[in-house]
């Protein structure tokens, strides 16, 4: 038995393995290199703003009240939550669908792989057409990608369950409930996590693929209206600020995963 076997669960973190805090400080130092080498490499060869800005260039747009970018920022926000919320509910009640029933499973999984396999442009003027242009295709566009990663993680980690945990639970006449509830949740939740992931990023691309086909606001509507003008800086900013929103959305993902499965069963 090594020491670390014999450690207690409140003891600091053993010599190979460093702090959370170190890693996090390391992760910044790396992004403020990064930008410092952006601004020195930008003014050092003379590069023009319309081909690549330098980051205080970019930042500076932030004062320009043209750009709305707290109403424009909410509005992408409200997209890229929204349409993850409906995909991360829907995946997973239909999850419960396909698990509890055999037929369903055989009947309607087929039909819902060959639809996640239409690019999901192409689907953004149908929806147009049938919905009108807003927020609310933009959410729903956000939930077609967010969708299906969730529903296939989530059957896989179900089904992953051990069977002689589940014949346990049945011997002693235990309920469906109480099955899902105390084996086959507990069980899943890594697999879960794992295709929420992945959908933060699917989210964000959702939510500015329905901007670009047609929008009145958002972040990805300023992009497009911005770059006629060849205003790289405002594109720029229009870019970090989406890019905050899903790193938001992935440190949200983390976080509830840290609160509800232990770190030895997370999926990296």
């Amino acid at each position: 038995m090594t020491s670390s076997d014999t450690a207690p669960a409140g003891a600091p973190p053993t010599s190979g393995e460093q702090p959370a805090w170190h890693r996090w400080t390391a992760v910044a130092a790396v992004h403020v290199v990064f930008v410092v080498l952006w601004e020195v490499a930008v003014r050092v060869f003379e590069i023009q703003s319309f081909i690549l800005p330098a980051p205080s260039k970019v930042l500076a747009t932030l004062g320009n009240s043209n750009y709305r970018w707290l109403s424009n920022t909410g509005v992408t926000a409200i997209e890229v939550f929204g349409g993850y919320a409906l995909g991360l509910v829907l995946g997973i009640l239909c999850a419960l669908l396909f698990i509890t029933s055999k037929r369903l499973m055989l009947l309607a999984f087929p039909l819902l792989v060959t639809l996640n396999m239409i690019p999901k442009v192409a689907l953004g003027p149908l929806i147009i057409v049938w919905f009108s242009y807003g927020i609310g295709p933009n959410i729903l566009i956000t939930f077609s990608l967010c969708f299906f990663p969730i529903l296939l993680t989530t059957i896989r980690g179900l089904n992953e369950t051990e069977p002689d945990l589940l014949n346990l639970v049945r011997a002693l006449k235990g309920s469906r409930w109480q099955l899902f509830r105390y084996i086959q949740l507990p069980g899943s939740l890594p697999y879960v996590f794992s295709g929420m992931k992945v959908a933060t990023i699917l989210a964000v691309a959702g939510a500015v693929v329905g901007e670009f086909i047609a929008s009145d606001k958002g972040l990805g509507y300023l992009m497009i209206q911005v770059q006629a003008s060849l205003d790289t800086p405002a594109v720029f900013m229009a870019v970090l600020l989406i890019t905050g929103l899903g790193v938001l959305l992935y440190l949200l993902v983390l976080l509830l995963e840290r609160l509800f499965i232990t770190q030895d069963a997370r999926i990296q």
